[in-house]
């Protein structure tokens, strides 16, 4: 089953392997909300529907151990040093 939400521009899950030798799988959810909260654009209301929805979805498939939300690369800021 793939997780699907009209926030979100893709999703997959990836294996992390931890220093203790554990493996994790986590649903990496890709969106181009913002979520950054000190931002003028950001919508916590948005945010949690996209989060309420993943949690559903890994207690109702087990897919994963968790999630994690991510922008997508091309909206990252360009770090201003």
């Amino acid at each position: 089953m793939v997780f699907s939400h009209p926030l979100a521009r893709g999703a997959k899950v990836w294996t992390a392997n931890l220093e203790d030798g554990q493996i994790k799988r986590i649903l990496v959810i890709v969106t181009n909300a913002e979520l950054d909260a000190n931002s003028g654009k950001y919508k916590a209301d948005t945010i949690e529907r996209l989060n309420v929805a993943a949690r559903d979805f890994l207690r109702e498939t087990g897919t994963a151990d968790g999630f994690l939300l991510a922008n997508r690369m091309r909206d990252w800021q360009k770090p201003q040093f």
